[in-house]
């Protein structure tokens, strides 16, 4: 059982680091988790 099993993510990712949308892909392959928000910003 991971960490992230059965839980709700909210992801930020970064512009110029990692963006949401990877991030969102390696979460959707943990089973039961839901994103409830994703998005990449620019933190300056």
């Amino acid at each position: 059982m991971g960490i992230l099993e059965g839980k709700k993510i909210a992801i930020l990712g970064d512009r110029d680091g990692i963006p949401g949308p990877a991030i969102e892909a390696c979460v959707a392959t943990v089973p039961g988790t839901e994103v409830v928000f994703s998005t990449t910003e620019c933190f300056v």
